[in-house]
């Protein structure tokens, strides 16, 4: 789909989205960052909180328009299925390889990965968005949604018993430690491991839903008004839910699937109405540059941030990352060690800008 057809307020969320993940994975030092810009210690969220399961959600939207296309061409259901398997073993193999570095050992790579849990949610999302309807595909979600929460709350740890929302003992972790073990984020723990994942399908499919309200015969403003609506809707079930299975990015809750689902819902409104509705698109230049070489940007600035990393130089005698002596040396000096911190993050969102935008130009878009 050219940048001319595109939806474009779809794009401005999506490049929203990478823009803040790149922002708040590269801060110039993990010591000093504003708490927005931190995931919530455990149960609760922040802002940052919100970046993953957005683009997740944006994911489950797209897909709806990828097929249509593929359908309205003739395309059968076994060329579409295959269609997914192949973009999600890409995908998949793509974060693989990136955990690889800077150490290429096989005995202690991190299998899964932000990569690998889009790859995963995208994979069944998809795979029940052309099997379904709507209905059953309404059903499938609240299931999941339910059977995880049931699942963690009352299925027993050994050694814990049942109900353990705590990072140690509960099922989440217990699985992981077990089927994954030295090879999860942290050696007791990863926050994109394999139950978990579970209720990530969900805020994929959760996105199909939003997708065939935006491709519906509706009128603009009706379009916008329903995604308000719901959204709400999300984010007070979520808010109650909350009460009994809490918040929690780490363990991707249901209660956290329904609220950040809403957050979505509510901000593609917003930027709908402003962008698709009101015409007032210009101002989301950066945003559609971002949005549209999403996939490429976000696995590019990974590999510069893990290469500054490991990029020693000489610093008063010690050796030091070229990414921590540019902190120190370029931003901390004159900005200070906390400000210095978020200049080098954003500094480093613009250097991308500046190089996706000559993709832009070029018309380059790198699809799966």
């Amino acid at each position: 789909m050219s940048p001319a057809t595109r939806l474009r307020s779809l794009d401005a969320f999506r490049g929203l989205t990478i823009a803040g993940m790149i922002l708040v994975n590269n801060p110039g030092s993990w010591e000093h960052i504003y708490p927005p810009l931190e995931h919530a210690e455990w149960n609760g969220w922040t802002p940052t909180d919100l970046i993953f399961p957005f683009f997740l959600f944006i994911v489950g939207v797209s897909l709806t328009y990828s097929f249509a296309r593929r359908i309205e061409r003739g395309d059968s259901r076994g060329a579409l299925i295959r269609k997914i398997a192949v973009r999600s073993l890409a995908i998949f193999a793509i974060g693989l390889a990136l955990n690889f570095i800077p150490r290429f050992d096989p005995h202690t790579v991190r299998i899964f990965g932000v990569l690998q849990r889009i790859a995963v949610a995208y994979f069944f999302a998809a795979l029940i968005y052309v099997t379904t309807g709507p209905r059953a595909r309404a059903w499938i979600a609240a299931g999941l949604l339910v059977a995880y929460w049931l699942a963690m709350t009352l299925i027993p740890v050994p050694g814990y018993g049942a109900g353990v929302l705590e990072p140690v003992g509960n099922l989440a972790q217990y699985i992981d430690i077990h089927l994954l073990r030295g090879h999860t984020w942290k050696p007791e723990w990863d926050p994109e491991g394999i139950l978990s994942t579970v209720p990530a399908i969900v805020t994929c499919l959760l996105g199909t839903f939003t997708g065939g309200l935006l491709r519906s015969d509706l009128t603009p403003e009706g379009k916008a008004a329903r995604l308000f609506v719901w959204g709400n809707l999300g984010v007070l079930a979520g808010a109650i839910w909350n009460a009994w299975f809490p918040i929690n990015k780490n363990l991707w809750t249901s209660s956290y699937v329904l609220f950040t689902a809403g957050m979505a819902l509510v901000l593609l409104g917003l930027l709908y109405w402003v962008i698709d509705v009101r015409g007032r698109s210009r101002w989301a230049w950066a945003l559609y540059v971002f949005g549209s070489n999403a996939l490429l940007v976000f696995v590019l600035s990974g590999l510069a941030a893990r290469v500054l990393g490991i990029w020693t130089v000489m610093d008063d005698g010690d050796r030091t990352s070229l990414w921590h002596y540019a902190y120190e040396h370029a931003f901390a000096t004159w900005a200070g060690p906390l400000d210095g911190s978020l200049i080098m993050a954003l500094a480093f969102v613009l250097l991308w800008l500046v190089v996706m935008a000559w993709f832009y130009r070029k018309q380059w878009f790198v699809r799966l």
